[in-house]
């Protein structure tokens, strides 16, 4: 009996302490800001809408800084060959981003020639987009891919012509004061909705001669050095080939 009743008193101190435990670890502030989430293809209600197939007012030339000259019909933007890549008009550094894209369903070219543009993060690292679709190419240029560093873990595009997503979470390199890299770039993608980066560390600038970091480039599709240590536009590639987008949002994660 006295084992029993020892047993039981031991019980109850574990469950008190247990509890104890649980009301110091307990947060009730801040609390967590109420948004609306995704719904019916609609940006959450705390994202910037970058493009709701209306105009490209977030947009403007990435070199000439004049208004964005790609074309805009039954709600979609379409790369227009020979006007220039384009960048946002607002500068980020981390972010949650949503863009669809559709390469043209008139099967031009092969490899690389076939459906490219590409999304450049931080207008300076390249996620790939491209008609990957039974269309041979080296890996880590495909579709879903860091552009010659990373390849995606599966290719799950869809055929020419068919609408398709990614969903990109972005964490931007930090520089200290004295311009030195502190930490690089990760980026982690979903690509119709399967994983095809996981928390991949951008190694530099995928567009000069080695990937390299500088608080100081020359960002992609410019001419102008400047500083690039701090928040940059997102900018898209005019690739002079036929690629459209579509529903593109962010959400600033600091």
């Amino acid at each position: 009996m006295k084992k029993l009743v020892s047993s039981i008193t031991l019980i109850g101190l574990t469950i008190s302490m247990l509890a104890q435990l649980a009301n110091a670890a307990e947060v009730y502030a801040p609390v967590p800001e109420k948004i609306n989430g995704v719904m019916n293809s609609a940006a959450p209600s705390d994202a910037i809408v970058l493009f709701d197939g209306s105009d490209l007012d977030a947009w403007q030339s990435a070199d000439s800084e004049e208004a964005a000259a790609w074309t805009i019909e039954d709600g979609v933007v379409t790369v227009k060959n020979g006007t220039g890549s384009i960048k946002t008009k607002q500068a980020f550094a981390d972010f949650q981003l949503h863009i669809e894209w559709s390469p043209t369903a008139t099967i031009m070219g092969e490899g690389q020639s076939r459906g490219n543009s590409g999304i450049f993060l931080n207008s300076i690292f390249e996620l790939q987009v491209l008609d990957s679709w039974e269309n041979p190419t080296y890996v880590n240029g495909q579709a879903g891919s860091v552009y010659l560093q990373h390849a995606p873990l599966v290719n799950v595009s869809k055929r020419p012509g068919e609408w398709q997503s990614y969903d990109i979470i972005f964490k931007a390199p930090l520089y200290a004061a004295s311009g030195e890299l502190e930490s690089s770039a990760y980026v982690t993608v979903f690509q119709n909705g399967v994983l095809v980066l996981n928390t991949v560390e951008i190694l530099g600038a995928t567009y000069t001669e080695e990937p390299e970091y500088s608080n100081r480039c020359t960002p992609y599709g410019q001419t102008r050095e400047q500083d690039c240590s701090g928040p940059m536009p997102l900018t898209l590639q005019d690739h002079g080939q036929v690629v459209s987008f579509r529903n593109i949002w962010l959400r600033e994660l600091r």
